[in-house]
């Protein structure tokens, strides 16, 4: 799932990967708390690195896990929630503003939804 936005890839980035802005565009989150002294292999600008871990907060009200299992820094990252492999964000700087894709796995198509409206928070909260 994509969207172009008319934003600069950093900013894009900056969004994606600062734990304390996820609530304002993940329509499932409502908090994030980045493990004490990070783990993974430093940290990239927002915080997040390849191996870093923490506990993010459902709309259900459910407190779990998370690591970051792939991570190009100012391009790509993706992470899994519980152990369970969860979404890819990818950023295409492309003439004037980017491509934000957003990768989830085959057998969770009915989470696509909730990825499109992610996308469209997204995009108003860098096009401000």
């Amino acid at each position: 799932m994509s969207r172009r936005i008319a934003a600069s890839a950093e900013d894009i980035w900056t969004l994606l990967t600062d734990t304390g802005k996820w609530p304002a565009w993940g329509p499932s989150i409502t908090g994030a708390e980045p493990a004490a002294g990070g783990t993974g292999s430093g940290p990239a600008r927002g915080g997040l690195a390849l191996g870093s871990r923490g506990r993010v907060r459902t709309v259900l009200g459910v407190t779990l896990p998370y690591t970051v299992t792939a991570f190009e820094p100012g391009q790509y990252w993706s992470w899994s929630v519980a152990g369970i492999p969860a979404t890819g964000h990818r950023i295409v700087p492309q003439g004037g503003g980017c491509v934000v894709t957003f990768t989830v796995p085959w057998w969770a198509p009915a989470y696509l939804p909730v990825c499109a409206l992610a996308l469209r928070r997204i995009e108003r909260l860098a096009t401000r």
